[in-house]
């Protein structure tokens, strides 16, 4: 009988008693496992082989666990310090143990967390004991790690589940696949098989040179099972930016640029913010400690928006009578809106002055100091948008909606109002979640009032705006019920590679 070379390895190779695995009869005869993974399950049409699978279990240490084995785990350094510091005796300082133990970082937050859980000692109030009876060589994670470090597998699952808490194990699990000789196998075997000369691969050579026609060719097995690839594609969140941005420029927009980092002056005090408001606090934005302020602002607009801000805008203006600091106005800081590119536009900054109808949207990143959960993060997309023209009233910016959302099969918004510094009317949209029926604000909106437009030199037009939510518009599309599933550290790498693309 004769068969390709490398299922002639396979046979001779392979045992009726014993299963051999790939990797093993790669290893005895020098083909690679995927070569010999095609050859087995040819063999296994044929009826001369099985090819049994099984999973397998397995633990990887990672990088952060090994410099614990190199160096010792944080909290098990802290207590070390902690005795040196006769912590043991009367509490220390937490600082003085922390500088003794040589921590530093994110380490500090890893080994506070751990060192009471352990029972190596207390901490209170800024102060730190230390156990005298606590074991550290017997420390069951540290006792794992060194196990697993000497390929020891027999770790208990407790342990092990909490060394994969903390990131320093990565659990695997990968397919075993064995072969076996058949009846019919050893039969071949015993009647004698030999290496056919054939090509499993057609190469620019054979093409050239035109040996393609007198070589015989091996078959494929297209049924054969392969190695999954995950190749990269672009994520979920970035295709629908592109969508909203298609489906805005189809609408009449042009796309606004501008600094993730600016002055608070055009984030805030363009938009008629209070510099006292609550909002404007470092408790709420993230500011720039180097540079700590912007080099140059137009002076005549400086002037102009303190003066709204003092005096308000117009005869019957009143303003906020609040303190305002040009200082202030300069910090600068991560933008907590894209509305920053819209005060750079309309006070023609940007791109010059603007005479109406004119219409410009962005679809850009944003920076809050928010409370992580599932519709809040610290940073995330938003749908900025503005119509310049005469006359607008809140039905035109209501119908703007209506036509924007309806691309994406979104029909059912439902509208709240609001209170805006810097727009009146104003109000909230909400939409329904396709999954759990909750109504979910997707976005803000209003008409720019005349105490932000005046000193932008806008004057003669009114101006329509709104910020939308792009995760929150994606919940609504594709039902995500929590955004760190999509974006961010905590996201689900198989939901990402798995959802369908929706128009």
């Amino acid at each position: 009988m004769k068969l390709p070379d490398a299922q002639v390895a396979v046979l001779e190779t392979a045992s009726a008693d014993d299963a051999q695995t790939i990797d093993a009869i790669a290893n005895a005869t020098d083909h690679k496992p995927e070569t010999i993974t095609g050859a087995a399950f040819d063999l296994e049409e044929q009826g001369l082989v099985a090819v049994e699978s099984a999973t397998e279990d397995g633990v990887e240490l990672t990088d952060e666990a090994h410099r614990y084995l190199d160096e010792g785990l944080p909290e098990v350094r802290l207590y070390e310090a902690a005795l040196a510091l006769d912590a043991d005796e009367s509490p220390v300082q937490m600082g003085r143990a922390i500088g003794e133990s040589g921590l530093d970082g994110q380490a500090v937050d890893i080994a506070l967390s751990n060192y009471a859980r352990k029972g190596y000692g207390s901490i209170d109030s800024g102060e730190i004991t230390a156990d005298a009876d606590a074991d550290p060589d017997s420390d069951p994670e540290a006792t794992a790690l060194a196990a697993l470090d000497r390929g020891d597998a027999d770790v208990d699952d407790d342990t092990l589940d909490r060394l994969d808490s903390r990131g320093l194990v990565e659990l695997t699990e990968r397919t075993v696949r064995s072969v076996r000789l058949t009846d019919e196998g050893v039969t071949a075997l015993m009647e004698g098989v030999e290496a056919a000369e054939s090509v499993g691969q057609l190469t620019p050579e054979l093409l050239t040179s035109g040996e393609w026609r007198d070589v015989e060719f091996s078959e494929y097995n297209v049924e054969a099972d392969a190695a999954e690839v995950g190749g990269g594609k672009e994520h979920i969140l970035r295709q629908t930016a592109n969508r909203v941005k298609d489906v805005l420029v189809g609408m009449g927009f042009e796309e606004m640029e501008g600094p993730h980092v600016d002055a608070d002056f055009w984030i805030n005090d363009c938009l008629f913010m209070p510099q006292d408001h609550p909002a404007r606090t470092h408790w709420d934005r993230f500011a720039m400690d180097q540079p700590r302020e912007i080099d140059e602002l137009p002076a005549d607009l400086v002037d102009r928006v303190e003066d709204a801000h003092r005096n308000g805008v117009g005869p019957d203006g009143d303003g906020y009578h609040s303190p305002w600091d040009e200082d202030f106005a300069r910090a600068l800081a991560l933008r907590g809106h894209t509305t920053s590119l819209s005060t750079r536009y309309l006070s023609g900054e940007q791109v010059g002055e603007l005479e109406p109808p004119q219409r410009y949207f962005s679809v850009e990143k944003v920076y809050r100091n928010d409370t992580l959960d599932p519709t809040h993060l610290l940073e995330f997309f938003q749908i900025e948008g503005w119509v310049m023209a005469e006359d607008l009233s809140v039905r035109d910016l209501m119908g703007t909606f209506e036509e924007f959302y309806a691309q994406f099969g979104i029909t059912d918004l439902e509208y709240k109002p609001h209170y805006n510094p810097y727009t009146e009317p104003s109000f909230e949209l909400f939409g329904t979640h396709p999954e759990t029926g909750e109504l979910i604000e997707v976005g803000n909106s209003g008409i720019f009032r005349e105490e932000m437009l005046a000193p932008l030199g806008v004057e003669d037009a009114d101006v329509m705006a709104w910020g939308l939510s792009l995760e929150r518009l994606l919940m609504l599309i594709y039902g995500f019920e929590d955004i760190r599933d999509v974006h961010g550290t905590l996201c689900d790498l198989e939901l990402l590679r798995d959802t369908e693309v929706m128009y």
